[in-house]
């Protein structure tokens, strides 16, 4: 399992009306730190086939990216600061991470994880905040490096990543109505109902959508014992100038970054990072007001 869920899971998700030639297979579960579960508009003898594949990816999953399991790959890298030949799918994140580290002008940052733990144990978080900088990761398909005193976290990306991945592997699968739930959504193949929701205002809009990806963050659903959010800013130390923020992209992995990013931009801010995605983008953020914003490019 991984750590506590950096985020509040806000999105909640429910099925339009499966067609009149077959119910819906659902299945319910727990990986990666989040409640999890998959819906499927097909005959159970080939959805239940395809669901052990989704278990079986989701355990991999664990393995590479667990900050709790001492034997995951994350965890050897932190420990070690160093990890040669890393495997496919874990330097292909590494890989995501940076872009998503570059999009956001350093607001998606994976070092914050000494900074985090600092915050979450009542640890000295100033000089824990100066191990942030993902510039001082070196990485490539034959060795990774961290620099002096630094540690990832990929809790803010892991989840779409492995969102993703399940989703295509049921595509290639034969599956071609799908909703993932694997902390963020992905639903392909139909048009699926996902409803936004606030820690503090509860349901705030209803998104209709198809082959598109959500993925939800919010600052004030989990708080240190000094009221710092679980989400930490690597730029500075601010107050989240959302309450929440929901991004609707064509990746699960791409909204899944830019929820946790996007916390404490501004507005302009936000349209200027998603003017430059190519996942086609939009933010549905909810001010501590209540007030609902929605940002495109």
């Amino acid at each position: 399992m991984m750590i506590t869920r950096r985020r509040f899971l806000a999105i909640t998700a429910a099925a339009m009306a499966a067609p009149a030639q077959a119910s819906p297979v659902r299945w319910r579960g727990r990986a990666m730190g989040a409640d999890v579960g998959v819906t499927l508009d097909a005959p159970e003898s080939a959805a239940i086939p395809a669901i052990q594949k989704v278990k079986a990816l989701l355990s991999t999953c664990e393995n590479l990216f667990s900050l709790h399991d001492p034997n995951s790959t994350l965890s050897r890298l932190n420990r070690e600061r160093r990890l040669s030949f890393p495997p496919d799918r874990f330097y292909r994140l590494v890989e995501l991470c940076s872009e998503m580290h570059i999009l956001t002008e350093g607001r998606f940052d994976p070092t914050i994880q000494p900074a985090w733990r600092a915050m979450a144990t009542g640890g000295d978080v100033e000089a824990a905040r100066a191990a942030i900088g993902w510039e001082r990761v070196s990485h490539s398909s034959k060795d990774i490096r961290l620099g002096p005193g630094q540690a990832l976290s990929l809790n803010g990306i892991a989840q779409g990543y492995a969102t993703d991945l399940v989703t295509r592997a049921l595509r290639d699968a034969g599956m071609s109505k799908v909703l993932v739930n694997i902390g963020e959504y992905h639903g392909i193949g139909r048009h699926w109902n996902l409803g936004v929701s606030d820690p503090l205002y509860g349901i705030v809009a209803i998104r209709r959508m198809r082959d598109r990806a959500m993925a939800t963050s919010s600052p004030g659903a989990l708080l240190f014992d000094d009221n710092a959010s679980h989400i930490v800013n690597p730029l500075e130390t601010s107050v989240a100038h959302w309450s929440t923020v929901s991004i609707e992209a064509d990746y699960a992995t791409v909204a899944d970054a830019l929820s946790t990013a996007l916390c404490h931009a501004s507005s302009e801010e936000i349209k200027s990072v998603l003017r430059n995605s190519r996942a086609s983008p939009l933010a549905i953020c909810v001010g501590h007001d209540g007030k609902i914003e929605f940002i495109s490019r």
